[in-house]
């Protein structure tokens, strides 16, 4: 009987292979241990062992280095986003300030790494984008991967897991960006790296992009339009903004964007004659500000439906869970039925009432400094959320004659300008594809387009002309979406599947 062998092999994209071999013998065990490495200064993990009889010493380490080849195709992507997700997670973004050249710089050594051809570009040099690219035959335009790479603030005091530790516990990994935006940004990158390590042939360029300063201004967006168009140009683009969701009965309905609201906040300012609080006064500004709000948050904004929305509920009326849409989604096409049909949807669902109409919601009060004087002056913000089928003027011409006192100013808060569009298409060869992949993943899907009430990116590049959807890889495991709250976490499982289903969409579009 031979001795038993140990050999090790590392590989350039992390995975190690420990093989403990058998006699030199047909049917001796092959025992593989396969040990995917972090990030550099990362601890390992994720020691995963795999029996594999029958392979013969006379293979010698070929067979089993194809073996590891094999298990490292299988086996790794899932691992590699999880990898990435807890990286970029542990890297502080939160906006303000941002430091997004941080996470930039994080991209760009993984690329430099996988030989994937990149830049940072950008106005600031502390807010810089990423842009990486794999070359294809030219046979159509590229397809365009997008994920932000900043994050809104967490309060540290108000989750059970610091929120930029990126904690895996009890089958979940804690961290601000985990739904909003870095899991999608990981899944897109863990991709790329595939698609470079199976030199598949592409019949378009793939971009990969992460862009700064979404969860704000959406400077980095607006800089790549003005200043590097032909960097990012794509026949599409998948984005943030789609979700899936398992209903009770059993469907799992993936909501695409296709379009999204726009934001346009106001100001609602009144003026008044500075006094002694023990003697009120008729022109007290904060009250002219509170009753104007109060009308603002109370009144109906008119119903009006585009292709999305039209669509969507067609579809969603149709599963039982919704089946009580069914009677009132005709009225929402009728003028003088369509207010009272919103409100009996509202009773029931407030998600799907804010894709009927504009949403109206005064979040922000200042007036005064102490307790007994009448200040001079008061205002409000007021979030507001119109149609993409409603101008902003349209839209504040309402809002005045809702307010109707000509002592209240109502003016749009600046630099929130955001561009208005058109739904992206239900027939382009992307869209298609996600439904295919959707289907094929799921027997009893539900694909639907889907109008986000909030907003992203994507406005920037279809008001140039670019399809672009968010995709639905990541299944809400949690009744409430925790994007922008407390604890927000993602499974392993949920990334790992998401990911999976990013791989398959990008290669029924991309490639050969």
């Amino acid at each position: 009987m031979g001795r038993w062998a140990n050999t090790i092999w590392r590989f350039k994209s992390g995975i190690c292979l420990q093989a403990t071999i058998g006699p030199e013998r047909p049917g001796a065990g092959v025992v593989l241990w396969i040990t995917n490495r972090g990030a550099a200064g990362a601890k390992s993990g994720n020691i995963k062992p795999m029996k594999a009889g029958g392979l013969s010493l006379k293979a010698g380490g070929l067979a089993v280095l194809a073996c590891a080849i094999s298990v490292s195709a299988q086996d790794s992507l899932g691992e590699r986003a999880l990898r990435y997700l807890t990286d970029l997670v542990r890297i502080d973004t939160s906006n303000p300030p941002g430091n997004e050249t941080r996470v930039a710089r994080y991209l760009k050594r993984v690329a430099d790494e996988e030989g994937i051809g990149n830049e940072l570009v950008g106005g600031n040099p502390a807010r810089l984008n990423f842009v990486a690219r794999l070359g294809g035959a030219g046979d159509a335009r590229p397809l365009l991967l997008m994920a932000h790479s900043d994050v809104v603030p967490a309060e540290p005091a108000n989750w059970t897991a610091p929120p930029f530790s990126g904690l895996l516990r009890d089958r979940f990994l804690y961290g601000r960006g985990t739904v909003d935006d870095k899991s999608l940004l990981a899944a897109e990158l863990a991709v790329v790296v595939e698609l470079k390590h199976r030199s598949r042939p592409l019949r378009r360029d793939v971009i990969l992009l992460s862009e700064s300063d979404e969860e704000a201004a959406s400077t980095g967006i607006q800089w790549l339009v003005r200043n590097a168009w032909g960097r990012i140009d794509a026949e599409f683009a998948l984005n943030e903004g789609g979700f899936a969701m398992d209903l009770p009965g059993g469907p799992r309905v993936y909501q695409i964007q296709t379009a999204e609201k726009v934001p346009t906040p106001v100001l609602v300012r009144a003026r008044g004659t500075a006094a002694h609080g023990s003697l009120p006064r008729p022109d007290n500004p904060v009250l002219r500000v509170a009753r104007a709000i109060t009308r603002l948050a109370e009144a109906d904004q008119p119903v009006r439906l585009n292709a999305t929305t039209r669509r969507y509920f067609a579809e969603m009326s149709k599963l039982d869970e919704y089946r009580w849409l069914a009677p009132l989604a005709p009225r929402l096409e009728r003028a003088q039925a369509s207010l009272p049909a919103a409100d009996e949807i509202r009773q029931r669902d407030p998600e799907l009432d804010a894709q009927l109409r504009t949403t109206v919601s005064p979040d922000v009060m200042r007036a005064g400094s102490v307790v007994n004087v009448i200040p001079t002056t008061a205002e409000a913000q007021v979030d507001v959320r119109r149609l993409p089928n409603e101008t902003r003027e349209e839209v504040l011409a309402r809002l005045r004659k809702i307010v109707h006192d000509s002592e209240i100013e109502l003016t749009p808060l600046p630099g929130h300008d955001m561009p208005s569009t058109e739904p992206s298409s239900l027939t382009t060869s992307l869209y298609q594809a996600m439904e295919s992949v959707f289907h094929k993943a799921n027997e009893r899907a539900v694909v639907v387009p889907y109008m986000q009430r909030g907003a992203t990116d994507g406005s920037y590049l279809r008001q140039k002309g670019m399809a672009v959807y968010g995709v639905p890889l990541f299944l809400r495991e949690d009744k409430e979406n925790r994007a922008h709250g407390s604890d927000e976490r993602i499974s392993p499982e949920a990334l790992e599947a998401g990911t999976r289903l990013l791989w398959e969409i990008v290669g029924k579009v991309a490639c050969k």
